[in-house]
């Protein structure tokens, strides 16, 4: 039997089409740009939708191989599925849109002299890398957000083959490819590479202009390093660590704390804590109200099933990192049954730990603020808003937080938003930190080490923005240039519009539109 923890599946029994070598996969991949951005908006969002159909009638094989190689469970991987089919198509209806683009028009200075036109919008980069995780491999693996959006933006993707689901990885492969052949695209738009070095290689390649990642604090800083190094340097895009604060004001400890304890226990261990936007650190008042939220979240964790982890070195980190913190000084293990198995397929068991706010506040680089990935959390008692604002200030950037606060928390929560943003991405309001949509106002981002471009997103419409680059077109005739840049400014050769766009500054709505 083959699972994540012993990985004892069947190995590729052929080379699986669009699995190269790195030279001929960016030789390919760069041999293909042209022909990508050739389609047009039109034809790479009926590209998208042909492979969100191929991913959708896949979905039994591939949620079934998934589940043998991350034993995420079957049902849990086709809503992923599910969800990597709809991101591929929210992504067709960006292109069909088309203000991505950025189209910008001047044709007068400030005072109203003409001048030939300056045309500015956002081109493909070219050829990119992505790196998928081990714990999402479909929204996050070879055809999920990082693909979707390069692809989108007009981009071929080289995708690394991740080493905990590379027979997952292998059907997705040939399942975009047919979609891209059947859509009449060239099936190298997508291909992959395997292997440690393969993946070094990669983004040493030349012919590459940027790399997205998602994964590790220690992985994805070594890829950033080698992007920046590199003779031409290029962007790097990479999801790392994150320990997302869930904190709980006073009101809304006294008024519920039963539902907190389950939205809390809901947002420590959704896929057995094994998501970027686990809450790792969760902050209670002190005093009777939060005792009581305390202990109704204790009785939640004590009782919820033990995963099995995604591969052996999670699971090993995960034996580490939470005997590490239960050591320290002035922590205290609220729930934990007996000591993990020692045999890598055995599940762990969920752990809570809690300390006082002083713990952080007076050393702000304790391994308690690092993320542990797996069901462990941290509960932080604090004795005012001071308190409690000193703590959250010596924590490191998030990819989310969330802040749960009652009727008579009103003052403490407007001044606790603004610190709350400034180091997250996302604020969520009385809710759990899992459970991120995939849509047009989407941010999946923060500051290092929650990642390595705080301006992007990994998730939703925006992270198009990452395959782009600007370009300029001053005095060239309309006539010359491609539809969305011939914006109907009276010039000859110009056509109507088809996108959003600012003439001299004033935002212009795209075609079927108006200005409200």
């Amino acid at each position: 039997m083959s699972g994540p923890a012993t990985h004892t599946g069947a190995p590729h029994t052929a080379t699986p089409d669009g699995l190269y070598e790195v030279t001929e996969a960016t030789a390919r991949a760069a041999r293909t740009a042209p022909l990508l951005a050739a389609l047009g908006r039109a034809g790479r969002s009926r590209l998208l939708a042909a492979m969100a159909d191929a991913l959708w009638a896949d979905r039994e094989r591939l949620a079934a191989t998934a589940d043998e190689e991350t034993a995420l469970g079957v049902p849990v991987l086709l809503a992923e599925i599910a969800r990597t089919a709809d991101q591929l198509r929210l992504f067709g209806r960006v292109l069909d849109e088309g203000s991505y683009l950025g189209v910008a028009v001047d044709t007068r200075t400030a005072d109203g002299t003409a001048f030939p036109p300056v045309r500015r919008w956002l081109v493909p980069r070219g050829p990119v890398a992505v790196f998928g995780a081990s714990n999402f491999p479909f929204a996050y693996g070879v055809a999920g957000g990082d693909t979707a959006s390069a692809l989108a933006a007009g981009c071929p993707v080289v995708a690394k083959e991740h080493p905990s689901h590379p027979r997952t990885c292998a059907l997705v492969l040939a399942a975009l490819r047919r979609a891209a052949t059947g859509a009449g695209a060239p099936a190298d738009v997508v291909t992959m590479v395997s292997g440690f070095r393969a993946g070094i290689d990669l983004v040493r390649s030349p012919q590459l202009t940027a790399v997205g990642f998602t994964g590790s604090v220690g992985g994805g800083r070594a890829l950033f390093d080698l992007c920046a190094a590199r003779p031409s340097p290029i962007p790097f895009y990479g999801e790392l660590g994150s320990v997302n604060p869930a904190v709980v004001l006073p009101a809304a400890a006294r008024d519920r704390p039963a539902a907190l304890a389950r939205v809390l226990a809901d947002s420590v261990l959704t896929r057995g804590g094994q998501v970027c936007t686990k809450a790792g650190l969760l902050f209670l008042p002190e005093g009777a109200d939060g005792d009581a939220v305390l202990e109704a979240l204790s009785a939640r964790v004590a009782e919820a099933a033990w995963p099995v982890l995604l591969n052996p070195s999670i699971r090993a980190a995960y034996v580490l990192g939470t005997a590490e913190r239960a050591a320290l000084p002035g922590v205290r293990v609220l729930t934990r049954h007996r000591p993990a198995g020692t045999n890598p397929a055995d599940p762990v068991p969920p752990v809570l730990l809690t300390t006082g706010a002083a713990t952080l506040r007076d050393d702000p680089e304790s391994v308690l603020t690092e993320e542990c990935f797996g069901p462990c959390a941290v509960v932080v008692r604090y004795r005012d808003t001071e308190d409690l604002t000193a703590a959250l200030t010596a924590l490191a950037p998030s990819l989310v937080c969330a802040l749960h606060a009652g009727d008579t928390d009103a003052d403490t929560a407007r001044a606790l938003l603004p610190l709350l943003a400034a180091g997250a991405g996302r604020v969520v309001w009385n809710d759990a930190t899992c459970g991120l949509r995939v849509g047009w106002a989407t941010q999946h981002g923060g500051g290092y080490p929650a990642s390595t471009d705080s301006a992007t997103t990994s998730v939703g419409a925006a992270a198009i923005g990452r395959w782009l680059r600007p370009v300029a077109y001053q005095g060239v005739p309309a006539g010359f240039l491609p539809d969305e840049l011939r914006t109907g400014d009276g010039n000859e050769g110009a056509g109507p519009h088809t996108v959003p766009f600012r003439l001299d500054g004033v935002p212009l709505p795209g075609p079927g539109r108006t200005n409200r």
